[in-house]
């Protein structure tokens, strides 16, 4: 390998990792001695200084990190305080329905009423900051108990759950008549 060739694969370590990592790590990772790797790196944060460039090499206790020069840090903070946007996909609105509708409620209790594991449409749920736990069940393994929050409420203004609009039977049925034919779709493929 040249020299450039060294330099992009320490440059693909250190962005992946993100965390330092040792200089002995690095030059196993190269095939190279410590001092050649440590030369060569050396070489790379000159680069970086000189260069007008947003990232930079820094040593920390014989490791090297690639981060934000400070300088920066001003864009990246406005970059920060925009808001997030929040898309709820079919399978997280249907998982928020389910426990919206049976609260409290435990993640099994969920997964029985769809069909599939749901613990990452909880988890996005719970960071989109619209359920929480609420506790856990008296009942062995102790699970945990999900509902929802004061912001899915402010979220699909209602005051309270008991404002969530009620399915009248028929719905109900037409729902379960869905969900039979998508099994038997799905089981014939």
């Amino acid at each position: 390998m040249s020299n450039v060739n060294y330099e992009a694969a320490i440059e693909a370590i250190l962005f992946t990792m993100g965390n330092s990592v040792e200089l002995e790590q690095i030059a196993d990772a190269l095939e190279l001695d410590k001092k050649k790797t440590k030369k060569i790196i050396e070489n790379m944060m000159e680069q970086y200084k000189d260069d007008n460039r947003g990232i930079q090499i820094v040593e920390l206790d014989g490791s090297y990190q690639m981060c934000t020069k400070t300088e920066m840090y001003e864009y990246l903070i406005r970059i920060a305080k925009q808001p997030k946007k929040r898309v709820l996909t079919d399978v997280l609105l249907e998982t928020l329905s389910i426990i919206a509708y049976k609260q409290p409620v435990t993640r099994m209790e969920v997964e029985k009423i769809r069909g599939v594991s749901c613990g990452h449409a909880i988890s996005r749920l719970i960071d989109y900051n619209l359920v929480c736990e609420l506790g856990r069940l008296d009942a062995p393994g102790k699970p945990l108990l999900f509902g929802t929050t004061e912001e899915f409420l402010r979220s699909f203004g209602v005051n309270s759950i008991e404002d969530l609009p009620v399915l009248n039977p028929v719905q109900i049925e037409e729902f379960k008549q869905e969900a039979e034919e998508e099994m038997h779709v799905k089981m014939d493929i």
